[in-house]
Parts: C-alpha cells; structure tokens; sequence
C-alpha cells in the first residue's frame, strides 16, 4: 500500500502537524500527514479564538513566513480586536474571535489544495529507528510506512486521561481515544518524559442564557485582519461576545465539589497551565477574590454553543452546573457537555536542537504540547519551524533557525531547548528581551525574505511587502526633511496642549512627540497632499507613524542586539567535555552538559550557568 519513502511524515493534525504537513509539502518535500480522525484537522480542542498577548504576534509571524494560521484565521473569524491598543506597539496584539467548525474546514481545504501532500486516518503506534536515525513509522494496523524524516506532532493525545470529578477515563480530547505506545518506545530509546496537565471549561445552550444581564463585547469598530496578502479581507460586520462574573455564593458551591476534585484530591499529580488556571485553583489560590470574570464566547456564526472562558473545570459535572446556575446570566443555563482535565505525556524540550530535531535520534522532530507548550499559537509556529527543518534536512540544505531578536517563534525555541520548562508554557510579550523590535505590524518586513528564500513565501507576498516597507520609509523621510512653520503647525499642537514653536523646524521633532498623533499631522496640508497624492493606506501610516515616534527605542534595542550578536556568533564544539573546566561550578558544568549549546550567547541562557561561568568557558576557548 505505501511502497515510496516519504520525505516527511508529520503524526498528528492538530494546529502543529498542520502547519508542519503544509510547510514540508510547499517547500518541495513528499509529505504525509497521519491522524486519528481527518475529519478533526486543526480541531480548536479549546477556546474558539487565536491570538492574543504574543500569541498574535506569532500568528503574523507564521503568516510573514508562508504559514497557513493568518489566513485561516481571517477566512473564519466572527471578530477582530487589537488588543493593548492604549500601549506601546510593542504590546499591540491582534485577536479573533473564530467560527470554529469552518476555522477546521478552511484548514482542511487549504491542505488538500497543497501539492506534495497525502493524507492517511490511522493511529501511528511507533518509529521505525535504524543506527540511530528514523526511517518511518508503524500504525496501529501494522502498517510500515518508510520516510526520510518524522515530525511527531501528538498534542494531548499521549497517553491521555481525562478527569471529571473522580471519574476518569482514557481520551486525546472529549470524545476520542489516547495515542499509545509511542512513549513507551521513545523512553526505551533513552528519552525523558513527564506528565502535563491543561483544563477546558462547559460549553452551554447560548438559547438559555440572558445576555441582557451581562456586559456585551463588541469587536473594534474598524477591525483588521491577520494575514498580510490581499487574498483575505476585515471583516464588515462581527458577532460580539458577553462578560459575566462568578460571586462569593458560586465560589462556596465550587467548594462543595472540591473532595471530589481530581487538582485536590491526589488524582491529578502533573502540573496545569500557570496563567490559565481552573476555577477551582483560581478561587483556591486568590481566597481573597470575591468574583472572577468569565468571558462568553460564541463558537460561530451560527451555532446556539457557548464556550465560558474563565471557568476551566474537572470538578463534578453536577458541581459545574449548580455553580455555573448561579452566575448572573446563567440562570436557566442547559450544558452541551461539562468541562474536564486532561493530563498527558510530554517529553521536555531540552532534548532538543533550535531545529526542533530530537539530540537522540536523528531526522526525528517534536512540536507543539509534546514539547511541553500551551496554546494553538504556540503550537503551530513550532510546527511551521519543524517541518521546514525536516524539509532541509531531506534537500540537504542550511538549517533554518531565527534569534531572539528576530522574531517571538525564535524566542519561544531558544527558551524550550535552552531553559525547558517543567509546566505549559505560554508566550508572553514579557519573554521577549527586544520586544520593541518584534512588533505585529512589521512581521512582514522581519520575515517575508526569509520565508521567499525558503521556498515558503510567494513572491507576490515578497513584492507587497517590499512596497509597503518603501513607501513607508519614504514617508517617514518627508517627516525628516520637511520643514514646517509656526502658523502651519501651533493650532495644532495648541489643540493637543503641547508647547508651540517659535521658528520653523523639521515636521519629524512635532510628529515625534508623545501626544502628537497622525491624525493632528494631517491637519498640515502638506502632509495630506502627500498621504493623498502617494495614495498611502493604513498599514503604511501605521508603519511610518510607529518609525518616527519609536525611532529612539527601537535604535536602541537594535544597538543591544546587535552587541548580543557578538556572543551568538562564537560557536562552541559540538559534544564539547565541560568536566574539563574545573574552575566552573559543578552546576554550570552539569546544566552545560546536558543541554550542549551552540553558542556562547545561548550558554548564558541556562538557568544556573552565571558570567563567570561564561568568562571561564571563553578564557578556555581561547576569546
């Protein structure tokens, strides 16, 4: 039945392995993607939404590389909101609202229009490892399928369990089975595995809630999109969503169920998501709250289901539903089915090189929750980064790796294989130590060229890239050389309470000032004539605006970077002895040991290495 060899096979079609599939297979390589049910590709398991804080700056920059989440993101969406807008840019995150029944279809079809890519419904129960190197996998069936690389992409499915209340029972997510065997055989291979942890909450009858009892949600009045081509458009009208809040009265009927709570009771022993705890942890931790909000999120456009974000649970199913009858709004409130915990296998990260290939066994790839992660968004870039790196591995080509200073995909790498993590992780705009340099809105400028080198981006993409980033130079120019006068510019400045000026000066020093916005600009005819005559649209102004009132922050985390780069550039020999140095501390060696970076600057980076670890370990080579 299968007599080729595959290039790559990508195990698993969730946000990872679709994103993997789609970028092997665009890049050239012979690509099969293998999953338990084809009909729950990119299935949102979770919440009905993508982006977010960081979260929506790696979706722009999977889109900027020639990922398919920006645009199934836009194709699906019900509505928009750039959130953190009252910030800096450097906080501005984009997010939608999904339609989550098309958001699976529009990935699945874009999938099957993708040449080089062929799909297989089966359960993959092993790896076929030879000398030390994967050459395929072995279904549940017994089928032997023969390839070149594997990305193994498992999510949840591991071994999962799912917990409600003090029943529990074997399960990948509501309603399908746990993946086996493949632990097993990787810790036969001297792998390191563990056990995590993540929740989701009820999904409810929209019909039998009061949304005149909550506050309403609406999208942004002029929303935008996710994905930088043309092919895909904002939206013109959007479905909001509601806001409601626990209480004291639905805290004590939390408690209630909390001897029958699997997080209290010794049931579940892995650790959950920090920053997106359950209820019953969030009313356990902060006993000092007397409410906590909870966010009421359409599942479509057209669909009666809710999802109640805010209230995660593996508590009781009758527990949920008292409680959940006493929040405000929910009264008559009828479930679609409970929420539940799930905990499964993940193998830590640090097991792994910036290429997402496994140090142990070669050709082999990890992405997504088997490294430990949390999140759609998390997932799919690890998967994007994983199959265009199995993808150069079968063409023989340079592997692809970004720095931190390049984008937050290159951030959340360098952090799993450098630091690991020990419970879900989660982007935060926080990890990113050039977070001013990494905004949304130039994604396209940091990563198209380096997507249309790859194979990835087209060069229609490239092109629209390259035109917006000149014509938005170009504009932040005129501000530098165009001189304005004190009757042009102090009614406006006036207006805005901002200190006039006695002579003429250069446009750029008024736009520059923190309360002066384009909008006051425009009321300079000049500035109008230009934006009108050049036909600029938004995301250019948007660019040049941010260039010129951010000039100085960003020259001066480039400046950082760039000194940074010194140390990134100095490579350190593969299997390099550590024992050797025995003025290091006995940590440092062991952590350096375990890990073996590539460079200095990524040495520096393990939790426990300190400076004079570094100073030792540059003295030794000779810097």
């Amino acid at each position: 039945m299968f007599n080729e060899v595959y290039d790559v096979i990508v195990v698993g079609g969730g946000h990872a392995g679709s994103e993997a599939a789609a970028s092997a297979a665009n890049m050239g390589s012979k690509t099969l993607l293998i999953t338990m049910n084809l009909q729950n590709i990119a299935q949102m398991s979770c919440n009905p939404a993508m982006g977010g804080i960081a979260k929506g700056q790696i979706v722009r920059e999977i889109d900027a590389l020639g990922g398919y989440s920006g645009i199934v993101s836009d194709t699906s969406a019900i509505q928009f909101k750039m959130l953190n807008k009252s910030k800096g840019p450097a906080m501005w995150s984009p997010r939608v609202q999904s339609d989550r029944m098309r958001f699976a279809e529009d990935w699945r079809l874009l999938l099957e229009q993708t040449k080089n890519l062929d799909f297989y419904q089966e359960m993959v129960s092993g790896l076929i490892v030879e000398n030390g190197k994967v050459c395929g996998v072995t279904t549940s069936l017994g089928v032997k399928i023969k390839s070149k690389t594997v990305v193994l992409t498992n999510g949840t499915f591991l071994n999962g369990l799912i917990h409600i209340g003090d029943k529990n029972f074997g399960g990948g997510r509501a309603g399908e089975r746990a993946a086996t065997g493949i632990t097993e055989q990787l810790v036969n291979l001297g792998f390191e595995s563990g056990r995590m942890k993540t929740g989701t909450p009820p999904r409810v009858d929209g019909r039998s809630l009061d949304f005149s009892k909550m506050v309403e949600q609406p999208g942004d009045v002029n929303p935008e999109k996710f994905s930088y081509l043309d092919t895909t458009k904002p939206l013109t009208h959007q479905r909001s969503c509601h806001m409601s809040y626990t209480s004291l009265k639905v805290h004590d009927l939390l408690r209630e169920g909390f001897d029958r709570s699997p997080m209290f009771n010794g049931r579940i022993k892995s650790l959950g998501p920090r920053y997106c705890p359950s209820i019953e942890d969030k009313i356990n931790r902060f006993a000092d709250k007397d409410r906590h909000q909870l966010f009421v999120e359409p599942e479509g456009w057209n669909t009666v289901e809710y999802y109640i974000n805010g209230f995660s649970t593996s508590l009781p199913e009758d527990v949920q539903f008292k409680a959940l009858r006493s929040v405000v709004g929910f009264e008559n409130v009828k479930f679609f089915r409970p929420g539940y915990a799930i905990e499964y296998d993940y193998f830590p990260p640090t097991q792994l090189k910036h290429t997402l290939e496994t140090k142990l066994v070669d050709g082999l790839f990890f992405a997504g929750q088997i490294n430990g992660t949390t999140g759609y968004e998390e997932a799919a870039s690890q998967g994007l980064m994983a199959g265009i790196n199995a993808a150069l591995q079968v063409q023989e080509r340079e592997a692809f790796i970004l720095k931190r200073d390049e984008a937050y995909i290159g951030v959340l790498v360098d952090d799993l294989i450098t630091k690991g993590t020990e419970e879900p992780y989660r982007m935060f705009t926080s990890r990113a130590e050039y977070r001013t340099l990494l905004r949304q809105d130039n994604a396209d400028i940091r990563l198209t060229p380096k997507g249309f080198d790859l194979g990835l981006a087209s060069e229609k993409r490239l092109r629209r890239m390259e035109e917006k980033h000149g014509a938005a130079e170009k504009f932040v120019q005129f501000f530098r050389e165009t001189s304005v006068t004190p009757d042009e510019i102090n009614p406006v400045l006036e207006a805005k309470n901002s200190a006039a000026i006695r002579q003429q000066d250069k446009m750029f020093k008024m736009f520059a000032r923190p309360n002066i916005s384009i909008d006051d600009m425009k009321q300079v005819a000049s500035v109008s004539e230009y934006i009108e005559t050049n036909n600029l649209d938004g995301e250019v102004i948007e660019q040049a605006e941010i260039q010129v009132k951010y000039s100085g922050y960003i020259a001066k985390e480039k400046n950082n970077a760039d000194k940074l780069t010194r140390l990134e550039n100095i490579k350190i020999p593969a299997n390099f002895d550590y024992s050797k140095l025995q003025s290091m501390s006995l940590e440092a060696r062991e952590k350096l040991t375990k890990i073996q970076p590539v460079t200095i600057s990524q040495a520096s980076r393990i939790s426990g290495v300190s400076p004079s670890d570094i100073s030792v370990l540059l003295v030794f080579m000779g810097r």
